[in-house]
């Protein structure tokens, strides 16, 4: 029995409980099985260990031998299993272990900053590692593959062995330079006369909100697409442009005057998303409760 592969380990705590009690159905009871499943058992691991195991001598059970030289050295390889079982999990405050994140440039810039101050406070050893971003896609999946531990962004309905919760729920401001001419009066005649920044990761000129102006027989002129959010901030103060931007991703003391959007725009959800085998990893969930606690609170 050198190759343990085709072996059902749990015929080892059934023949733990029959070495005990010496009684099939002492043993079936103890372990919360049937009297049949026990005796089942038992015949599959007589045909293990190629002997009886229990024969029955004088009105009752007595063990064999074999079974006899089996109690001490099974009972001890048992007891070692529930050890291992039973081991307390690894302290979180004391764990040194890297997080891999993806997230888009915007929640990063909101988070990172409030994230590294929790752990320092709550897993010094934990090292939030960020990986350059390429869309959900990729996203979720480079999570699949095992190359990062937890994602956040806008988030198709997830399919195991993904899981996730939401974050938040954002919504869009228009954002522009302090003194703006448009900031005065700001009303859609206003928001459509500058020029505006688009922001897109593939250069892309229109957006949702361009449908949504051409519904009603509107359009708006963009001046210049970036791919980042952390970009629009130094064009809008040194210029006449106009941005509707995710409210998180205006940084505080930038300089920028805020307006509602003149028209209904629809905000998003941003979602957490992790593998299953993170569900597992109390320091990777100690992070995902982190950055959901940060932007709940943000």
């Amino acid at each position: 029995m050198n190759d343990m592969r085709g072996i059902d380990l749990n015929l080892l705590v059934v023949l733990g409980a029959l070495l005990e009690e010496v009684h099939v159905t002492r043993a079936a009871r103890r372990l919360g099985l049937s009297q049949p499943a026990t005796s089942n058992a038992l015949d599959r691991l007589r045909h293990l260990f190629d002997d009886p195991l229990l024969r029955r001598a004088g009105g009752r059970l007595q063990l064999t031998p074999k079974a006899e030289a089996l109690r001490q050295p099974l009972a001890a390889a048992l007891g070692a299993v529930r050890g291992v079982l039973e081991l307390p999990a690894p302290s979180v405050a004391t764990a040194r272990q890297v997080v891999r994140l993806l997230l888009a440039d915007a929640p990063a810039a909101v988070l990172l900053a409030e994230l590294q101050a929790r752990l320092a406070a709550t897993a010094p050893g934990v090292t939030p590692a960020l990986l350059p971003w390429a869309g959900a896609a990729d996203a979720l999946a480079r999570l699949l593959r095992g190359e990062v531990d937890l994602v956040a962004s806008v988030l198709p309905a997830l399919e195991p062995p993904l899981r996730g919760r939401p974050l938040l729920e954002e919504r869009y401001l228009v954002a522009m330079r302090d003194g703006h001419p448009a900031a005065d009066g700001f009303d859609l005649e206003r928001w459509l006369r500058f020029p505006h920044v688009v922001v897109s990761g593939h250069g892309a000129t229109e957006t949702p909100l361009d449908a949504v102006l051409a519904a009603r027989g509107l359009s708006r002129r963009v001046a210049v697409v970036v791919p980042s959010f952390l970009l629009v901030p130094p064009l809008l103060t040194r210029s006449d442009l106009l941005a509707t931007l995710p409210s998180r991703c205006i940084p505080a003391g930038a300089g920028l005057a805020l307006r509602p959007p003149p028209l209904p725009v629809e905000g998003f959800r941003l979602d957490l998303a992790w593998h299953e085998r993170g569900a597992g990893d109390a320091v990777v969930m100690h992070v995902a409760g982190l950055i959901g606690d940060a932007l709940a609170e943000g």
